[in-house]
């Protein structure tokens, strides 16, 4: 292989971060001989020491500002004004340092939301690579609604039944408008967002003929989306996580012993339900904790929940979270923080009740876990519908039509029949074992991931 020097930017936020630190580790083992690794301060922070990261991989970091937060009072396109001002600083200073030190930069990669990234690496005639984060499916979505096809997703959901379906080219599934992005749909339009990904739609089509797309899913998973769109070339290279959790592979190492751990090994296998909804803290309500607590109480099986509401708070303070807390501490146990991919790859796992983002979603997957579907935002109802009716690896909650809750009842519904499904179960397996194939020395996505490499141009 070539020499290759790759810089890697990465939005700040935990969901951005793991694949983008998975995608540069991958890059090392398979020969590159440097990856530079940028983000913002905040960031820095969330990556843990150097020793824990293999030789050759180096950090650059920039103050944006926000120590990970929205400041009260500042719009997020003044957030991104600012990230893109001193990111592109640091990228063209780490480029020039590169080319001074004699290991020049052959290859720029960013992330989701940082659009303007593509221009400065044209600017300092370098290649770009678009990490796309989330499924091949949703950036085909992103992609028709940016060429052309938004009045035709309007004409089809905004403001019809909730049966009114809606078909795009190649795609194997007709989407609802409980289906897609929410920011598409006008009611609930979302002008930063909107904006964000047309600006990352038009640096793709800058250079159509050149550019390169990267995705976290694996040729197996998304067939039909990774090749519908004609213009551009997607290449699968997940599921982007640690190797340490590869199934066969003990994770034991990868962190301490915590209680939850300990707590888990004193569990039937595929006894536990295992409850999380994001890095973000809970955007639930109150009465909607109140009615997932409940629901899980009428089912009186144990049930490890992440609820970050409970950090730093005292006894009485818990209480105050749901009102049937004491009950709920008899059944499960409660935590405000476990490392995800060591709980889901403990056999006492029965099901994960997840808001479907999409690392949770691949975690999911290559767990071989059942999954029910609360999406919340964003592409997390598209990745719900892929769970319940393209890989048929779970079900999806139904909401009240009037306020948008989810019943208790209905949580019981979906929980037992994730714990249950034999056929549900079966297919979680099979995509486990498809996964694991993928990413494993010579499976396709690491086949992927060196052909494109290999054909990179080098300076």
């Amino acid at each position: 292989m070539a020499r290759h020097h790759f810089v890697v930017l990465s939005f700040p936020g935990q969901g951005h971060v793991n694949p983008s630190l998975q995608l540069s580790h991958r890059l090392l083992r398979i020969g590159v001989v440097r990856v530079t690794f940028v983000t913002s301060t905040y960031a820095r922070i969330l990556l843990g020491p150097p020793n824990k990261h293999p030789e050759g991989l180096k950090f650059v970091e920039y103050n944006d500002g926000y120590d990970g937060k929205f400041k009260r009072g500042e719009e997020a396109d003044q957030m991104i004004a600012r990230m893109k001002l001193a990111g592109s600083d640091a990228l063209r200073q780490v480029v020039s340092s590169a080319a001074d030190e004699g290991c020049p930069v052959t290859c720029v990669t960013y992330s989701l939301l940082l659009p303007w990234v593509a221009a400065v690496a044209r600017e300092l005639h370098v290649q770009s690579a678009f990490v796309w984060i989330q499924a091949a499916t949703m950036f085909d979505v992103y992609y028709y609604y940016n060429h052309g096809f938004d009045a035709f997703v309007h004409e089809k959901l905004d403001d019809k039944e909730p049966s009114a379906t809606l078909k795009l080219p190649g795609l194997p599934l007709e989407f609802t408008s409980r289906d897609v992005p929410s920011y598409m749909l006008t009611k609930n339009s979302n002008t930063a967002a909107n904006g964000i990904f047309s600006d990352h739609m038009a640096e793709l089509d800058v250079g159509a003929s050149t550019a390169i797309v990267i995705v976290n899913t694996f040729d197996a998973l998304e067939p039909e989306p990774l090749k519908c769109i004609s213009k551009l070339k997607l290449t699968a290279v997940g599921p982007l996580i640690p190797p340490a959790f590869l199934p066969r592979e003990d994770p034991s190492d990868t962190s301490n012993n915590n209680s939850h751990v300990s707590w888990l090994d004193s569990k039937p296998d595929s006894s536990v339900i295992y409850v999380s909804f994001g890095s973000m803290k809970s955007v639930l309500s109150s009465q909607q904790m109140e009615e997932i607590g409940r629901g899980l109480l009428d089912l009186g099986k144990p049930f490890l929940w992440v609820i970050r509401e409970l950090e730093n708070k005292s006894s009485d303070e818990k209480k105050n979270v749901m009102s049937c807390m004491e009950e709920l501490e008899q059944l499960g146990l409660m935590v405000p923080w476990c490392s995800q991919l060591q709980v889901l790859s403990h056999p006492a796992i029965g099901c994960f009740f997840t808001h479907c983002g999409w690392n949770s979603t691949t975690e999911g997957l290559i767990s071989g876990v059942p999954m029910v579907a609360f999406p919340q935002l964003f592409d997390q109802f598209t990745n719900a519908k892929l769970v319940e009716d393209y890989w048929k690896v779970g079900v999806r909650v139904n909401q009240n039509l009037s306020d948008g809750l989810v019943e208790r009842n209905e949580i019981k519904r979906c929980l037992e029949l994730a714990m249950g499904d034999v056929e549900m179960r079966q297919n979680a397996m099979k995509w486990k074992k498809l996964a694991v194939e993928a990413v494993k020395e010579g499976g396709r996505s690491d086949k992927n991931l060196k052909d494109l490499v290999n054909n990179l141009v080098t300076c």
